[in-house]
């Protein structure tokens, strides 16, 4: 019997979830398609990511949503995402237990949402997200394949604990590690090219927008979320973090502008690294694109294999030391990684890997539906 492939795999996993729900439960689960403007909406704060959370959910049935969700990922990517779900308790201690957010418990691993849309079949077309605080997983299947896996998002709050025995807990490690590693062994000359800004944004520059346009300025955090806050306590709070954090960072209307993304990438090429420089650069990389299952992500990696690793630009900003507030980008052909690691006083990680022409599929589903109605 011939393996299962991902898009078989996620098509088994989301139906057997699916058929364990109630009819309420499936409501909310379950939206026709294609549902385009809530498809493409995708969150990474605590806040309502759409449709049915882990606390609504039986035990069997949350064990059902995360099989679907290790569906979507790699080995590593499942240990890394779950641990993240995980970390909502640490920094729920971190925080004294004080931050609500509107509900009866703020920081909450049980507040992790699913959502299918459109009936699952090999043939699709349909697709499934999985998103919480932190982690946003999306795929889209279509003629029996797995077409799109993006936007792709994990972060880590706090990014390094304390573990017993001296060890410590790091999430995106690598993440942070090789691109420092790979920062900091450019010379004087290419590092000039690489650093875009001397302070670093307080967050990714995309931010959750569903398309990534020309010229796009960082996003103010009470847009990170589904809607604005009718609280006003809530309101002042996180509009408060957003400028208290900008405020500490040093973070001007200059830094903004040199951070602005652009369709030509910023930072240095790939071609202007050497060989052992390329191979750090290659690397980092595929800590973005290996989150998502191994036959999917080396898929992605071949878009980047040999001389079209070239055209990958690398740009920092912020310093090149350990607890100095840092970002980097990876931008090329349908390719935009982002990192951060400002907040919390640079204990707080968003990563988040793009395909700004393909984010959704929806460069296939466009030419699907030419195609479709071409023959009709």
């Amino acid at each position: 019997m011939a393996p299962r492939g991902p898009a078989q795999r996620m098509v088994d996993a989301a139906n057997a979830w699916l058929g364990s729900l109630d009819d309420r439960q499936r409501a909310a689960a379950l939206v026709p398609w294609p549902s385009d403007e809530e498809r493409r909406r995708w969150y990474y704060t605590p806040t309502d990511h759409g449709g049915l959370p882990l606390e609504r959910m039986r035990p069997a049935q949350q064990s059902r949503a995360l099989q679907l969700l290790a569906t979507g990922l790699s080995h590593p990517g499942y240990v890394t995402a779950t641990t993240i779900m995980g970390l909502e308790n640490v920094l729920d201690q971190v925080e004294g237990w004080q931050v609500g957010w509107g509900r009866e418990r703020g920081r909450d691993p049980q507040l992790y949402w699913l959502r299918i849309f459109g009936e699952p079949a090999t043939a699709g077309p349909w697709s499934w997200r999985f998103g919480g605080h932190h982690v946003s997983v999306q795929h889209l299947v279509l003629e029996g394949r797995v077409q799109a896996s993006s936007p792709a998002f994990l972060g880590a709050d706090p990014a390094e604990s304390p573990l017993l025995g001296g060890h410590i807990l790091r999430p995106l490690g690598a993440a942070e590690d090789l691109a420092r590693d790979l920062v900091r062994s450019l010379d004087d000359a290419q590092a000039d090219r690489a650093l875009i800004s001397s302070a670093a944004p307080v967050d990714i520059i995309g931010g959750n927008r569903p398309h990534i346009a020309d010229g796009e300025l960082l996003m103010p955090l009470p847009d990170v979320w589904r809607g604005r806050f009718t609280d006003p306590e809530l309101a002042g709070r996180v509009e408060a973090m957003h400028r208290g954090a900008e405020e500490k960072a040093g973070f001007t209307a200059e830094h903004h502008e040199a951070v602005r993304l652009t369709r030509t990438p910023k930072g240095i090429a790939a071609i202007d690294l050497t060989g052992d420089q390329q191979h750090q650069l290659r690397a980092l990389l595929d800590v973005f694109l290996g989150r998502i299952p191994d036959e999917l992500a080396e898929r992605e990696a071949r878009k980047f294999a040999g001389d079209r690793l070239h055209d990958v630009h690398f740009a920092w900003a912020g310093g090149f030391e350990r607890g100095q507030p840092h970002y980097y980008r990876l931008q090329g052909p349908r390719l935009l990684a982002e990192y951060d690691n400002t907040q919390r006083d640079v204990n707080h990680i968003h990563t988040v890997w793009r395909d700004p022409e393909g984010d959704f599929g929806d460069d296939v589903l466009a030419r699907h539906l030419a195609t479709f109605h071409q023959h009709r």
